[in-house]
C-alpha cells in the first residue's frame, strides 16, 4: 500500500520487518553454486494465486523469472520481435509461425511445432481463457517446423497477443488434466526446480539454454506482500532484487538502489457526456481547466509520478513525438453544478479529495461517493456519476493501446464509463483498430486519442511507476514497464 505523506520508518519497525525474512535464504542458497557466482535473492509482492499457471496472471511470475517464453516478444515500441518463432507471415485471417530449431525444454524434450500446438490450444479451450483471448476464438495447426494459427476474423495483432505471457509455450509433461505444472517445462535461461506453496520459488540455470548461458547460477524467490518488509530486507542486504517499493518506503532507502519505471497506467477524470451538467462541453472544459494535475503528483504521489500530457504516456516512449495540439472547447461557467465521484485505489481518495478542492475553488459544488470498486463498477458503467477517477491500465497484454481507447470511448465500448457517442471518435477508433502494426498503426492510435482529448470526456492527470529496488552489486536487472522481465540470462550479482 503508497501512503501519501513521508516518513521515516522506525528502527523497532525495520527490525520486525527484517525478521520477516530471516532464514529465508539458506546457506547452501547463498553460497556458491557450482563454482561459479552467487545465486539472485528477489523478494516478489505478489504470492502465486493459481499455482504458478501459465494461464492465470501467475504467468506474468514466470516470465520476469525468465524461466517460460513464448513465440515472439515485444520491444519498446510495443513491435514483436522473434523468440520461440523466428518469423512470421499473414495470409488473411492465418498467420505462419517457424519454429525455432535446436530448443529444448528443461526437461530435455524437443521444442517441435506439435508442442507449440499442444500449448496454444489448450490456452484457447481453457475456461477460463486466459485473458489475452478473451473475445478471440483461436486454432493451430501444425505443418512441418510451422504452425498456422488462425482466427474468425483477420487480426493485424495476432503476433503481439502471442507475446502474452499467458501463451508461453510449455513441455508436454505440463499438462495433466485440467491443471498445468510449469516446473522443469519451460525453455528459458532459469529452470524452474521447486515451488513451496505461496512461501518460494527456486530455479537453477539451465545449461542448455538456446539463448546462451545465463550469467547467474539461479534465483531463489520469496513471496513478501508486507511492503514495509520488503524494503527493509533490500536495506538490510538479505534480498537483491525487490519488487514494487511502496512509496512511503523509497523515501528512507538509498536512492541509488531505487529505479523508477513509467507504468502504461494512467489516472482519469472520466466524465458523464450523456447525462447531468456534463453534457454541456463548456462545462467539460471548465472542469478540465480546474485540474491541477502538477499538485496532485507532488502531494499524493510525492513526486513519484508524471504529470499527463494525453492518455498514453512515458510507458509508450512514441506516444510524445507524434502527439499534435488538441483544439478544445472554451470553458463555461460552473457555478451551481454537483459532481459526484468516487474511487478505491490505495492512492485515489487523496486524490479525489484534492480534486473536489481544485473544482470548487472554479465554483463547482462537489460531492465525493468513494466505495470499493466492486461495489461500485455496475454503477458507474451505468452512467450514475458525473465524474469518476479510475486509475486505468493503458496497454492491455497485447501491448498495444488500440483496444484500451476502444473500449473506454467507443459508442458500443465495454467500459464506456464517460458515456461518449461521438461519430469523429468512433472512426478514429476503428481506424487505429484497424490498422497493421508499426508505425501506421501508432499514427491511428494517437489520432483517436487526440480525438477523444477533444470531446474533454476524459482529463488524464498523471502516470504512475513501480519503484524497484536493486542491491549495489546487481548488475542489468530488467526494469520493464509491462512488467514481463525482471531477471534475466544478463542479470547477476557481483
Amino acid at each position: 500500500m503508497r501512503l501519501s505523506a513521508r516518513r521515516l520508518l522506525p528502527a523497532t519497525a525495520l527490525t520486525a520487518a527484517s525478521a520477516l525474512l530471516t532464514g529465508c535464504f539458506s546457506s547452501a542458497e547463498s553460497g556458491q553454486a557450482g563454482g561459479e557466482g552467487r545465486r539472485i535473492h528477489v523478494a516478489m509482492m505478489q504470492p502465486p494465486r493459481s499455482g504458478l499457471s501459465p494461464l492465470s496472471d501467475d504467468a506474468f511470475k514466470l516470465s520476469r523469472w525468465s524461466t517460460a517464453e513464448t513465440l515472439v516478444k515485444l520491444d519498446a515500441d510495443g513491435d514483436a520481435r522473434p523468440s520461440l518463432a523466428t518469423d512470421w507471415q499473414q495470409s488473411g485471417r492465418s498467420w505462419t509461425f517457424t519454429i525455432r530449431d535446436g530448443v529444448t525444454f528443461h526437461d530435455g524434450s524437443e521444442l517441435t511445432a506439435d508442442t507449440v500446438v499442444n500449448s496454444l490450444t489448450r490456452a484457447a479451450t481453457a475456461s477460463p481463457k486466459p485473458r489475452i483471448l478473451d473475445g478471440v476464438d483461436l486454432t493451430a495447426k501444425a505443418d512441418g517446423n510451422r504452425v498456422l494459427v488462425t482466427t474468425p476474423t483477420e487480426d493485424p495483432l495476432l503476433p503481439q497477443r502471442l507475446s502474452s505471457p499467458q501463451l508461453s509455450i510449455l513441455a508436454a509433461k505440463a499438462y495433466r488434466g485440467k491443471t498445468v505444472d510449469p516446473v522443469g517445462a519451460g525453455t528459458g535461461p532459469f529452470e524452474l526446480t521447486k515451488v513451496n506453496g505461496t512461501s518460494s520459488a527456486s530455479l537453477d540455470r539451465y545449461h542448455d539454454y538456446w539463448g546462451g548461458r545465463a550469467k547467474a547460477p539461479g534465483i531463489d524467490v520469496r513471496f513478501v506482500p508486507d511492503g514495509t518488509a520488503r524494503a527493509a530486507a533490500l536495506r538490510s542486504g538479505e534480498v537483491d532484487i525487490v519488487e514494487a517499493v511502496p512509496v512511503s518506503q523509497a523515501a528512507v532507502l538509498d536512492q541509488d538502489l531505487i529505479t523508477e519505471v513509467p507504468m502504461p497506467r494512467t489516472n482519469t477524470l472520466y466524465l458523464n457526456t450523456e447525462n447531468g451538467p456534463f453534457r454541456d462541453a463548456s462545462l467539460r472544459a471548465a472542469a478540465r481547466e480546474a485540474v491541477d494535475a502538477e499538485s496532485i503528483v507532488e502531494g499524493v504521489y510525492e513526486g513519484r509520478a508524471d504529470v499527463a500530457e494525453g492518455l498514453l504516456g512515458p510507458a509508450l516512449p512514441w506516444a510524445a513525438d507524434l502527439r499534435p495540439p488538441v483544439r478544445r472547447a472554451k470553458a463555461g461557467d460552473p457555478s451551481g453544478k454537483t459532481i459526484g465521484t468516487f474511487t478505491d485505489r490505495a492512492e485515489l481518495p487523496e486524490v479525489a479529495a484534492a480534486l473536489q478542492q481544485q473544482l470548487q475553488k472554479t465554483g463547482f459544488e462537489v460531492k465525493l461517493d468513494v466505495r470499493e470498486y466492486t461495489n461500485i463498477e455496475s454503477d458507474a458503467l451505468a452512467g450514475a456519476f458525473d465524474a469518476f477517477i479510475l486509475s486505468r491500465a493503458t496497454v492491455l497484454d497485447s501491448g498495444d493501446p488500440a483496444a484500451y481507447l476502444y473500449s473506454d470511448f467507443a459508442s458500443d465500448g465495454s467500459f464506456n464509463i464517460s458515456q461518449l457517442s461521438d461519430p469523429a471518435v468512433d472512426k478514429a477508433l476503428d481506424k487505429a483498430a484497424e490498422s497493421a502494426a508499426g508505425d501506421s498503426r501508432r499514427k491511428a492510435v494517437i489520432a483517436a486519442e487526440a480525438a477523444v482529448l477533444a470531446t474533454d470526456a476524459a482529463v488524464p492527470m498523471l502516470h504512475e511507476r513501480v519503484i524497484e529496488g536493486d542491491a549495489a552489486a546487481v548488475v542489468d536487472a530488467a526494469h520493464d514497464p509491462r512488467e514481463r522481465e525482471l531477471v534475466t540470462a544478463d542479470t547477476y550479482v557481483k
